[in-house]
């Protein structure tokens, strides 16, 4: 209703390949599967390549610690998920 521009989800259970592609799949079945995911938490990185796979647009861990460099990615993200141009 509010125009989701992304959605943010951080599993820190360990449940991520659960999770997650149930929410992929719920988000799609809304009509929603072009709203980008991007994911946070204890992801080894085989889990994170899998989960990239099945259409997140960035996975998160303990070793991303730059908070503004995950601000201008996840902007970045939102950007080029609507069609805009770089500012």
């Amino acid at each position: 209703d509010e125009d989701v521009h992304i959605v943010g989800l951080s599993v820190l259970s360990g449940s991520h390949m659960n999770l997650v592609p149930e929410v992929l799949d719920g988000l799609r079945e809304a009509g929603l599967g072009d709203v980008p995911v991007v994911v946070g938490g204890i992801i080894p990185p085989s889990d994170a390549e899998a989960l990239t796979a099945l259409g997140v647009a960035a996975v998160f861990t303990p070793k991303d610690y730059g908070l503004t460099g995950i601000m201008r990615g996840i902007a970045e993200i939102v950007r080029t998920a609507n069609g805009l141009d770089r500012a």
